[in-house]
């Protein structure tokens, strides 16, 4: 049997991707009322970080361990990578004691590279592209929340960064409409001339905000741009998600992001602590998406 990677939101199909969000509820329900689900009993999962995380390790470790599995926290001062060691004798070793890895790194090319030399699933937790398992979360809350994405209008607003890429792929899975509000030389290099019926770029926050049924946002500043972040804000000083953003958006609109937030800065408080905003539920079910994507992978059909 191949063995399955999730590192691009379109590494599983429509059908999947569906069935992981309708598992990732129940596996919800089941936490909740208390109920064991050790569906990864006697499983190990290494845990691979070259960039600092809360949510990720978290999430990740927790529902292992919900499973009835065991993660292992590897940094990179933990690691022979820290030290050199080529990705591909990493991937071997690992494949030889443990069952997946999930790896939160700065290349793609990185988690590309753990995937095909080594024999066991290999789950991208982030890199400088693409950031899947967040929006495994973000679409797992929206059909709690509203059902089917497909034909909804999503508004990002901000950098065209890993999760702009992420979101671009899953609009494409999913079949929904993306407006992306980014300064001229921030677009996602992930949009591609065929996404043109799908995907538009625009300049104005409130543009992008018009009949919207999901705005999103993310921080200006990256992990790994710190020396950016001057320029940065000022290339997208007016590019904060306010009430005034808000206002264009429908009546019902919900408001996401992915965290940290820095309030005044790519979002008002007054929106992600207002009654549209869903981020704390959000941010919560990255708990319960990657269980399901866990299962999926070390139980394969």
């Amino acid at each position: 049997m191949t063995t399955r990677h999730f590192l691009v939101d379109d590494d599983l199909t429509n059908a999947e991707y569906k069935k992981l969000l309708t598992r990732a509820s129940e596996l919800k329900k089941l936490q909740r009322e208390g109920t064991p689900h050790h569906t990864c009993a006697g499983k190990a999962m290494a845990m691979v970080f070259e960039k600092s995380s809360t949510r990720t390790r978290i999430s990740f470790e927790t529902g292992m361990f919900q499973l009835g599995g065991h993660a292992l926290y590897l940094s990179s001062r933990d690691t022979q990578l820290g030290r050199g060691e080529p990705v591909e004798d990493t991937a071997r070793v690992l494949s030889e004691m443990v069952d997946i890895v999930m790896i939160r790194t700065f290349a793609h090319s990185t988690v590309e590279t753990l995937a095909k030399a080594g024999t066991i699933p290999v789950i991208n937790g982030l890199t400088d592209d693409f950031h899947p398992c967040q929006l495994l979360a973000d679409m797992q809350t929206w059909f709690d929340h509203r059902g089917d994405i497909q034909g909804a209008t999503v508004a990002w607003v901000g950098d065209g960064n890993n999760m702009c890429n992420s979101y671009i792929r899953a609009a494409r899975l999913l079949d929904f409409n993306l407006v992306v509000a980014c300064p001229e030389g921030f677009d996602p290099p992930e949009l591609r001339d065929s996404d043109a019926n799908r995907v538009r770029i625009v300049r104005n926050p409130r543009e992008a905000a018009e009949g919207a049924d999901l705005i999103a946002t993310d921080v200006w500043a990256s992990m790994g741009q710190e020396e950016e972040a001057k320029a940065r804000h000022a290339a997208f000083a007016s590019f904060c998600v306010d009430d005034a953003v808000m206002k264009e958006s429908n009546k019902d609109a919900l408001f996401m992001h992915c965290l940290p937030a820095h309030r005044g800065e790519e979002v008002s408080a007054s929106v992600i602590d207002g009654d549209r905003s869903i981020v704390w539920e959000q941010a919560g079910n990255r708990l319960h998406a990657q269980k399901a994507l866990l299962e999926m992978l070390l139980n394969p059909a």
